[in-house]
């Protein structure tokens, strides 16, 4: 996940637009138990405090959590930030106005061997997000 965000937020920043689809199938390295407890972590944080609260929020949909993890790569309190991230998006699946366009993969972002390894929809469903 972090090599994909990595290349996204590059190809951003240079002004174009991208769209990532099956955002449940982004691999992160690692044991599935850190990987869980980190993000469980992160979203315990967000709602320990009054439920009513503004925030901080953190996101269960991988497609959110993608997106926030690439915002996070990007100057977001900067103009320049704001507007590239404007430029981005993420799907869950493939949406219907994709089906027919072609498709390219990241090849930097590729995973070869990987021995430990969940997918951002297994963490996703464990933290409760429905999709």
């Amino acid at each position: 996940m972090g090599r994909l965000a990595s290349v996204v937020s590059k190809k951003l920043l240079e002004g174009e637009k991208v769209v990532v689809l099956n955002a449940e199938k982004i691999m992160i390295t690692g044991s599935k138990e850190w990987t869980y407890a980190k993000y469980k972590q992160r979203v315990d944080r967000a709602s320990i405090s009054n439920p009513r609260d503004l925030g901080p929020k953190y996101p269960r949909r991988p497609e959110d959590i993608f997106r926030r993890t690439v915002r996070g790569m990007l100057p977001y309190r900067k103009s320049k930030g704001r507007k590239a991230y404007k430029n981005f998006k993420a799907f869950v699946g493939i949406p219907p106005e994709f089906k027919e366009l072609e498709l390219n993969q990241i090849p930097e972002a590729q995973f070869n061997n990987i021995k430990k390894g969940i997918e951002l929809g297994k963490i996703s469903k464990l933290l409760g997000a429905k999709f």
